[in-house]
């Protein structure tokens, strides 16, 4: 008893302690086993994270872009029942093909029309696509009829919207509008890492921005810059008889290309890289909710081919006619009646 109480009763209650098995509040903790489990539940933790950061920055970027004007906004009626993504809206997707003041190609710092017009049936995760040859002739409001791409020189997204409206008809109403920044569009591929195409024949086209674009059969990886010339090849000397569809079908070709790169594991490192450039290369009345699920849904909805409006034959000034047939059956797949 002597010695228990000469050594301080701390000390004996941790020797009796360590003899019986039990560890005293002082003792070192054991390091916990790096097993198998553990470590799939911290990279489990860590692909969660790297995709709320991804997504964090998509919100942010997207918040940060201006919005479609007024006039464009009363023509979708934004805010209606119609609108939502959920259960399913058409999205007017427009490319324009203006050119910077200073570069080469014709028509550089004047009005610009719609270099593709593209409809995307989303909701749900799926989507259907039709795409409008931009020679489609039309009544374009308060400006008689021309070629259909004319209307967005003439009144910009709204103009178009109501446009393309009445030319399809059938009762469709376009819910949203996504202006699609060529500008920016490279900067989006070259965060992904560039896309990969397939062509069964080559490609070359006649000098525009200062230079000629050339592509032989086979496949290629394309950069930002060398995707969006691809795109907009107008006149393949490859292939001199092709028409204004080959032109649609290699956009397509680009669209698709990127899907895929966005569901291939190599991008996973690039995600907070896309997510922030992604909606920089936008202009469109949704904000970060409602473009993060057009987003999803054009990622996730499968990967089914984009049915281009057909011609029957040609009109005035180069132009191309539709039989209403064609955009009866059209809208209707569109929609899904």
């Amino acid at each position: 008893m002597d010695r228990l109480r000469g050594e301080g009763s701390e000390g004996a209650l941790r020797r009796l302690q360590r003899r019986r098995g039990k560890k005293g509040p002082d003792d070192p903790k054991p390091r916990r086993k790096l097993t198998p489990g553990r470590v799939i539940k911290y990279l489990v933790l860590a692909v969660l994270a790297w995709i709320a950061i991804s997504a964090v920055a998509f919100f942010v970027s997207a918040q940060l872009q201006p919005g479609v004007d007024r006039r464009t906004e009363r023509v979708l009626g934004a805010g209606g029942p119609r609108t939502s993504l959920l259960f399913g809206s058409t999205v007017l997707v427009l490319g324009s093909d203006q050119r910077p003041p200073g570069t080469k190609e014709p028509g550089a710092g004047g009005p610009s029309r719609a270099d593709s017009i593209l409809l995307l049936r989303a909701g749900l995760g799926s989507v259907r696509r039709l795409s409008i040859l931009r020679d489609s002739y039309t009544r374009i409001p308060g400006h008689g009829a021309q070629k259909i791409n004319a209307a967005y020189a003439l009144g910009g997204p709204a103009l178009t919207a109501r446009t393309v409206e009445g030319f399809l008809g059938n009762d469709l109403q376009i819910n949203h509008v996504v202006e699609v920044s060529f500008d920016d569009f490279p900067k989006l591929i070259n965060a992904m890492g560039g896309v990969n195409v397939t062509l069964r024949r080559c490609v070359r086209s006649d000098p525009f921005g200062g230079r000629k674009f050339s592509l032989g059969r086979g496949k290629h990886r394309l950069n930002g810059r060398q995707a969006l010339s691809f795109a907009r090849v107008r006149r393949n000397r490859c292939a001199p008889n092709e028409s204004d569809a080959a032109r649609a079908g290699r956009q397509q070709q680009v669209l698709s290309s990127m899907r895929s790169r966005l569901l291939s594991p190599l991008a996973f490192p690039r995600l907070p890289l896309v997510g922030w450039q992604a909606p920089r290369t936008l202009r469109t009345d949704m904000r970060g909710p409602g473009l993060a699920a057009l987003f999803t849904d054009v990622v996730t909805g499968g990967s089914g081919q984009t049915r281009v409006l057909e011609p029957a034959g040609e009109g005035p000034g180069g132009s191309l006619l539709v039989s209403e047939l064609e955009r009866r059956e059209a809208v209707d797949q569109l929609v899904g009646r």
